[in-house]
């Protein structure tokens, strides 16, 4: 297989770093912040990245400044341009093999992320009507991870994104409109911050908002939609997110939580959560 061949694809979108040449500490840039502990420009390995593309302090990333590496999600790219992409060759030795795979891999990190909320949204009864349709956009989507690095990198993915992400909005709809009384719409809000402890949010739309630091202890999220929404530093102590939609595990790993917090049954409790 070439550098530039597509081959046989996984479907995992879970991340398996095993088999990632550690494409995430090197492609993509990250500033000195409350997330992570120095500047790395894009393209750059991290300084952390040993030899072996392992992470020299994963075991204490959170105790060294970098909270933001331990919730990073890549929904299954990394392996998936390491081997199928690229054919197991990797990016050390020549610079123009490694700008292509930089290049490629936020846009199969957004392809599998997009095929992520296309499984969750044809589990969703409530939308069973755009099962057809979303069983459609599934199928497209894989096919685009199976291009090759060059077909990869001509893809109009800004349009691609948007016409999946308009069909995943209509599948909300169908679903929060299935919860009683009054659904807030938050989307795209800026609630820093803000104080919405106890409050009914069942049904609410969250998709995009900014909750960086807003207290939610004891709010009753069912069937929220979470699609893109910040949730670091989130307090969700003993709140219901039962039923939420597109709830990803990095948004729970951001956030703050404890036992009495209910998630739904395909995520699980982050350990760094408060276990009283």
């Amino acid at each position: 297989m070439s550098a530039d061949g597509g081959g046989a694809v996984s479907l995992s979108l879970t991340a398996d770093c095993e088999h990632c040449f550690g494409l995430c500490c090197v492609a993509l840039p990250f500033a000195a912040s409350a997330d992570f502990g120095f500047d790395k420009p894009g393209g750059e390995p991290c300084r952390n990245l040993q030899s072996d593309f392992r992470c020299g302090i994963h075991s204490e990333l959170r105790q060294q400044g970098f909270p933001g590496c331990t919730v990073y999600d890549c929904f299954g790219a990394g392996q998936h341009v390491s081997q199928s992409t690229f054919g197991a060759q990797d990016w050390r030795g020549n610079s123009q093999h490694a700008q292509r795979m930089f290049q490629v891999f936020p846009i199969m990190r957004q392809l599998q992320e997009l095929l992520w909320y296309l499984t969750e949204a044809l589990t969703l009864q409530p939308a069973r009507s755009l099962h057809p349709e979303l069983g459609a956009a599934l199928d497209q989507t894989a096919r685009l991870t199976r291009g090759s690095a060059a077909e990869l990198r001509e893809l109009d993915m800004a349009a691609h994104h948007q016409r999946t992400n308009e069909l995943l909005l209509r599948t909300s709809e169908l679903v929060r409109a299935t919860t009683q009384g009054e659904r807030a719409n938050y989307r795209g809000a800026n609630l820093i911050g803000a104080r919405l402890s106890g409050k009914d949010l069942r049904g609410a739309s969250l998709r995009g908002a900014s909750l960086v630091g807003a207290v939610l202890r004891k709010a009753d999220l069912r069937w929220a939609d979470f699609t893109g929404a910040d949730l670091r530093g989130a307090d969700l102590s003993g709140a219901d997110l039962t039923g939420s939609l597109f709830l990803t595990q990095s948004q729970l790993g951001a956030a703050t939580g404890d036992a009495a917090t209910k998630l739904p049954g395909s995520l699980t409790r982050p350990a760094h959560w408060r276990s009283t």
